[in-house]
């Protein structure tokens, strides 16, 4: 495995620390998580659905932290911060994610750290940055970068995405810092602090949201799924089946694919309202009302695989238990007797050895074992 002779400190909690900290466990790497027992490890282990049967292992928490190990460690106390200054002394990567102020105050901030080791890569997840004391949470950055505003349908209120979407997003960020900062340390012998930001990860991430805004003078609004740049993509369509059917057609070529699959010929006043897709994002209610009665009629399973056959994107709207049972999970899933959870890292990379990890961890299961290789 690549990082196989790596060590990992996890000193991150709820997703997007831990997230990091399952993607080097994946890769081989020994993750040692340490979990504050005053307080009860990491909170996600209590972040249960109502009626979830589990232990201290959440399901929440079972998404991030499996081939990990937990050290139960009060870093307030001298003895246990000492065992954790040991454990970080040898080890090639820490994640943090204190709020504002608890790194130094515990002596686990960087600039302690890399005096204990020099070659040490410490990369942190503030909420707003290094220069404010503001604690980030994943929903609050979605209200205030935007993302919030954008999503739900046109006549409806803000809504928040469904998942920790800006948590899953810095993750990848610090994850891409991190291996640039290994990468640099080959060539300088030199550790390296990386640091992100849940919001500046929104902002980016607005990509060509924020462009329309930016390079097109149009300020972006809710619209529900659908696209505001192409035509119909992002819009739903019921069959005679009432299967819910969502269309991609990026390209006037797909566009006319679409048409053929249909058996739909246009009259010469509805081409000029269809035909490019400039004049089909302009006229989308009179698109969306000309498609949908023709859809409507069909069956649902035969469309899609006529519209598969030419290569047109769309997509039945299905459940999680029906996505998860996709030929595609199959090679993601990460198995023991008594748990099923989904690999973080998903490329499939030629040479790669994938090795069956631990299931996620009991609060300072580990504890004993790992303190046992600092202790005098």
């Amino acid at each position: 495995m690549i990082f196989s002779s790596f060590t990992v400190v996890e000193l991150a909690s709820v997703l997007a620390g831990p997230s990091v900290g399952q993607f080097f466990a994946e890769l081989g790497a020994r993750v040692i998580k340490i979990e504050n027992p005053r307080a009860g490890g990491d909170v996600t282990r209590t972040w249960k659905s109502p009626g979830e049967r589990t232990d201290d292992r959440s399901a929440y928490f079972c998404s991030v932290n499996w081939g990990k190990r937990s050290v139960a460690l009060d870093l307030g106390q001298s003895v246990d911060r000492a065992i954790a200054h040991g454990l970080i002394q040898k080890a090639d990567v820490v994640i943090a994610s204190y709020k504002p102020g608890d790194a130094p105050k515990l002596q686990m901030d960087y600039e302690r750290l890399q005096t204990i080791n020099p070659a040490l890569v410490y990369g942190n997840i503030t909420g707003y940055g290094e220069d404010t004391d503001r604690v980030g949470y994943d929903a609050v950055v979605q209200a205030e970068s935007g993302f919030m505003h954008l999503n739900g349908e046109k006549d409806g209120g803000p809504m928040k995405m469904p998942v920790a979407l800006i948590d899953v997003l810095a993750a990848h960020q610090l994850k891409e810092g991190i291996l640039l900062a290994l990468l640099q340390r080959q060539i300088t012998g030199r550790g390296a602090f990386v640091t992100v930001s849940l919001m500046q990860t929104a902002l980016s991430s607005l990509t060509n949201q924020a462009s329309n805004y930016l390079v097109g003078g149009q300020a972006p609004g809710r619209q529900g799924s659908l696209h505001p740049n192409i035509a119909p993509y992002g819009d739903v369509f019921s069959t005679r089946d009432n299967q819910s059917l969502l269309l991609a057609v990026g390209s006037n070529k797909q566009f006319s694919l679409l048409l053929e699959a249909l058996g739909l010929a246009l009259t010469a006043d509805e081409r000029e309202l269809f035909m490019t897709n400039e004049t089909r994002v302009q006229n989308r209610a009179a698109l969306a009302s000309r498609l949908a009665p023709v859809i409507q009629a069909k069956l649902g399973d035969p469309l899609i695989a006529q519209l598969r056959q030419r290569k047109i994107p769309a997509g039945i709207i299905q459940p999680v238990p029906r996505a998860l049972a996709l030929p595609e999970a199959s090679a993601l899933f990460l198995k023991t007797d008594s748990f099923t959870g989904l690999r973080n890292f998903v490329a499939d990379v030629s040479g790669l050895e994938r090795m069956p990890l631990s299931p996620p961890p009991h609060l300072g299961e580990h504890s004993e074992e790992i303190s046992r290789e600092v202790r005098p």
